[in-house]
């Protein structure tokens, strides 16, 4: 790697712009191809299926469950830890690093994006871009359609509600919902008794 590559990714590791051009080198980490012949994998094939995502995600804990179709920029930025589940039409935007604790399940139609542009036009030459990690701890339960933008942690046993947008940082074993997303109460033992069948 030379010193112009160097000084890119220090520029991405700082949240600073970088354009398309400058950041082409790390082409030969995205893993469209594989990403693409596991869209189209049969449901049932469960080894195959396992060895392609550990070909295409950068770690990947036991008892994934990750459901066709999902998507990725480059797919081997995302770290997933122990008993995931994802549904379908999961989309990692990850020019950065996104890490997921154990035991996390993703609704339908979630995106999570590290990157962001520009406010002003003349800034998006050559699709010049910022971006920042996102971590989820263990035990989050995100809701359908949500969207979490970049430099984004989700806490410990947190809920997102459905259809968020989720742009600041979420404190763990909270309900938060909205566009754009607010903590709305904490949960408590008393969830420990919700919709279970009477003793």
């Amino acid at each position: 790697m030379g010193d112009d590559e160097r000084a890119v990714l220090e520029r991405i590791g700082q949240g600073l712009l970088y354009t398309e051009s400058e950041a082409s080198f790390q082409a030969p980490l995205r893993r469209a191809d594989l990403i693409f012949e596991y869209n189209r994998t049969r449901p049932g094939d469960a080894a195959g299926r396992r060895a392609l995502l550990e070909r295409i995600l950068g770690s990947v804990g036991a008892r994934t469950v990750l459901n066709s179709p999902f998507h990725a920029g480059f797919g081997s930025n995302v770290h997933i830890g122990d008993d995931f589940f994802g549904n379908v039409n999961l989309t990692f935007v990850d020019d950065v690093e996104i890490r997921i604790g154990n035991g996390v399940m993703i609704a339908p139609s979630v995106t999570l994006t590290t990157t962001g542009h520009p406010i002003h036009p003349d800034l998006r030459e050559d699709f010049r871009r910022f971006s920042e990690p996102i971590v989820i701890e263990d035990k989050v339960w995100i809701g359908s359609n949500v969207v979490v933008l970049p430099g984004v942690r989700i806490g410990y046993g947190a809920v997102i509600g459905a259809g968020s947008v989720v742009s600041r940082d979420i404190p763990p074993m909270t309900v938060a919902v909205g566009v754009p997303c607010r903590v709305v109460r904490p949960i408590s033992a008393d969830d420990l008794k919700n919709r279970l069948a009477p003793s």
